[in-house]
């Protein structure tokens, strides 16, 4: 009866205010398609909160219910927590009080509580398996023979990358001299190289390879890193997203192979003479070029052989 008396309540209170509201929206100029737009959204309004009430009434019961599931709930968890830490209630507090007093504060001789003790034993237990499983029958690895696994499969990647040469760049490159690797050399030569320096390295777009004269600078060094970053200004890619560091090592090495090959149709020397310093320090350098300052034409780079003899009788 309380519940129903406080819906009816509720819902003369939403009348009234509903009914001030309506009443001032209607005041004034309005047309009558705007009123019966605001006397029907009130009625919707009232229509929603009447059901509201009327499901807050009939739903009562069950709040009251689960209230007390819910007490009993904590009730019963209340006694798990009482078995598991052993508790003393206060009123019995004064059983297991000791003698000690300090300023006012007393001591209770509370036990140990159940699941310390668990945890305890358990430790025992799984000391007792480790030491059996990785002690006693060696079938597990103790920290030791972790790190060592983990080295050892760790070098394995390190040489497995070396093989493939993930580790070579234009500084630490070396010229290949080896059948094999040339061989591998000339089938990516002839698969991206062929259209632009031609077959045999005499040059057709590209300039001629198989001369002592190098736009970019020459040595193993200088054409790997040439092959490797490209030159955009000519048109030459960027080979080493095609390409791996060990693919580039050896089209490189078979590069400089063709040295001294002279094909018949082979352009004309280009850039500067290239002296490789390995054969005179011992050490091969990179040389970086800019191809826009390099004079391409070859009358200007041969020397005229009646200026460099000398007059004998002079």
């Amino acid at each position: 009866m309380r519940y129903f008396l406080n819906a009816i309540t509720s819902i003369c209170a939403m009348l009234l205010l509903n009914a001030g509201v309506f009443a001032q929206a209607t005041t004034g100029s309005e047309s009558g398609t705007d009123e019966y737009s605001k006397l029907a959204g009130a009625m919707v309004f009232l229509l929603v909160a009447f059901l509201f009430i009327l499901f807050f009434i009939l739903s009562s019961p069950k709040y009251n219910y689960s209230a007390e599931r819910r007490k009993e709930r904590y009730s019963f968890l209340a006694k798990i927590s009482a078995v598991l830490n052993r508790g003393v209630p206060i009123e019995r507090e004064k059983d297991i009080m000791l003698d000690h007093d300090f300023d006012g504060i007393k001591e209770l001789n509370n036990t140990v509580p159940p699941w310390f003790n668990l945890l305890f034993y358990g430790t025992i237990v799984i000391a007792i398996v480790y030491m059996i499983d990785f002690h006693v029958l060696g079938s597990g690895n103790v920290m030791v023979d972790e790190y060592l696994n983990e080295v050892k499969i760790a070098n394995d990647k390190r040489e497995e990358l070396i093989r493939t040469g993930a580790f070579i760049n234009e500084n630490n490159v070396t010229l290949l001299t080896d059948a094999a690797d040339l061989e591998k050399g000339k089938q990516i030569w002839n698969v991206n190289c062929t259209p632009c320096h031609g077959p045999d390295g005499g040059g057709t777009v590209g300039p001629n390879l198989t001369d002592q004269n190098w736009i970019h600078g020459g040595g193993i060094k200088n054409v790997f890193m040439t092959v490797s970053n490209g030159v955009p200004a000519k048109g030459m890619i960027s080979w080493k997203t095609l390409l791996t560091p060990k693919q580039i090592q050896q089209v490189s090495s078979y590069v400089l192979s063709l040295q001294g090959t002279k094909p018949a149709t082979g352009k004309p020397p280009e850039g500067n003479i290239w002296v490789d310093s390995v054969k005179t320090t011992g050490n091969d350098s990179l040389k970086i070029t800019d191809s826009s300052k390099v004079k391409t034409d070859s009358v200007k780079q041969k020397s005229d052989s009646s200026k460099i003899k000398k007059d004998t009788i002079k």
